[in-house]
């Protein structure tokens, strides 16, 4: 049963929260509008296609800037109380400083459902409307792929590998085709210094060609400088674009999550990661809002300036943090789940030891 406190406060934090998003993300559009309003006449983007980037932009910007805009909320109403000897007077009749931060918990609660929500299932749609604007109209199909020691499994029975893949020459470096038989054992191994697709004769070119086929435990070898063939996979196929994961919900994350595993990807730990800071997200809600309310509550000489001052710097040592810890999953093979604990325990601790000052 929420008593009129908790309505009050409770009140103030959603409507706070809310404000602080109705206000940011239109200056975000319109920064973006600004920056990018010349591509957008230069390549002819339809009004009804603009529309619906930023509408998807809204969405997409919201879900990044969600934990940022709830700390910073939070830290604006909070010093507005203490400035106004408010939360001396609720803690002076008596109630507990837990008591007090009952109604933060319950606005954290409902700001963490919506951003679980929307983290697996709405922004991914919206992501991929974004992207495919983008790359349509502001980048011109300059796709950000994935070009780096690719492995991929075709089928039950055959594995490829490129150590290297240039997009817009379709061209793959150092080739390797793998075909098993059915007792998982090497039927033949095709190898190449590079694969073109000629699209005019939809053909694969190979060069430097090598096949090595075992029978009867003798290896057979057939090389050719240059050999024009087919295979059973289109080029782009080799890589995916590095946004891949972002626009996949939670059910559709973990299948592809899956078949990259299966195919022995080697960029596995980004779509990992992808899918363990939607999970976090929400837990973030619960530590910034700690924080937040452990360096406002108390009534400052500097004011709510002070506290905003700090807020924002706190913000940015979260993002750097985050950003560390996510680029060494990524480009160092250090564990997605770490990468994504490490940051919340550590801002955790924090937030409990400032609250147990605050409490002081």
């Amino acid at each position: 049963m929420l008593t009129i406190l908790d309505k009050y406060i409770l009140k103030r934090y959603l409507a706070t929260f809310g404000v602080m998003l109705m206000l940011f993300v239109p200056i975000g559009i319109l920064a973006n509008l600004a920056e990018q309003i010349s591509k957008m006449i230069d390549n002819e983007a339809p009004l009804n296609e603009i529309v619906v980037y930023y509408s998807n932009f809204v969405i997409y910007l919201g879900s990044l800037l969600f934990p940022i805009f709830l700390f910073l909320s939070v830290i604006f109403f909070t010093s507005k109380l203490a400035n106004n000897t408010e939360i001396v007077a609720i803690l002076s009749s008596g109630v507990s400083y837990g008591r007090f931060l009952r109604p933060y918990l319950i606005g954290a609660s409902i700001v963490a459902v919506l951003m679980f929500f929307m983290g697996m299932f709405i922004v991914p749609y919206a992501s991929i409307g974004y992207n495919e604007f983008q790359f349509k109209y502001l980048k011109k199909n300059r796709k950000n792929i994935e070009t780096k020691n690719i492995f991929n499994q075709l089928n039950e029975s055959d594995f490829l590998y490129v150590s290297s893949f240039v997009p817009d020459r379709k061209v793959g470096n150092n080739f390797t085709l793998e075909h098993f038989k059915e007792d998982n054992t090497l039927d033949y191994r095709i190898s190449a210094a590079s694969i073109r697709w000629i699209e005019k004769d939809s053909i694969y070119r190979l060069t430097n060609y090598e096949k090595r086929t075992l029978v009867n435990d003798v290896e057979q070898v057939e090389k050719k400088r240059k050999l024009d063939t087919i295979f059973n996979f289109k080029i782009d196929e080799l890589a995916e674009v590095s946004y891949v994961a972002e626009t996949k919900n939670l059910f559709e994350l973990n299948e592809f999550i899956d078949k990259q595993r299966k195919k022995g990807a080697s960029n596995i730990n980004t779509y990992v990661l992808v899918k363990y800071k939607r999970w976090a997200l929400p837990i973030t809600a619960f530590i910034l809002t700690i924080i937040a309310v452990a360096v406002s509550a108390q009534k400052r000489r500097g004011g709510m300036g002070l506290n905003l001052a700090f807020g924002i710097v706190v913000a940015f040592v979260y993002i750097f943090f985050d950003k560390v810890f996510g680029t060494l999953a990524e480009q160092s093979g250090f564990s997605p789940l770490l990468a994504v604990i490490i940051p919340n325990v550590v801002f955790g601790i924090v937030g409990l030891y400032l609250l147990q000052n605050a409490k002081r």
